[in-house]
């Protein structure tokens, strides 16, 4: 074992060592419009060949006719719902209290 009390510089020329080695570099002046900052780089979470192709664009006109073709929009209220879920039943006015 080394007798560390024989040297009694060495633990802070330790910590100062570790300490100069931990500073971050100097951080750009956020109200300098002139100084340098790292270019931005994203990648993507999802590789590019496992996305969906691009639909074609139509115009608003032509999906409002898809849809009235269909069915209407209960034709995709229905895609939602389990097939064997009965349709809920329509809801009855509340009833039983008096009006002062």
């Amino acid at each position: 074992m080394f007798p560390f009390h024989a040297l009694p510089g060495l633990p802070a020329l330790a910590f100062a060592a570790l300490t100069a080695q931990a500073q971050p570099a100097p951080r750009p002046d956020p109200l300098n419009p002139a100084a340098a900052v790292p270019a931005v780089v994203t990648v993507s979470a999802i590789p590019r060949d496992a996305r969906a192709p691009a639909d074609k664009p139509v115009s608003w006109r032509e999906a409002n006719d898809t849809v009235a073709r269909i069915g209407g929009w209960r034709v995709y209220a229905r895609e939602g719902r389990p097939a064997d879920a009965a349709p809920a039943a329509p809801s009855q006015p509340h009833t039983g209290h008096r009006s002062p």
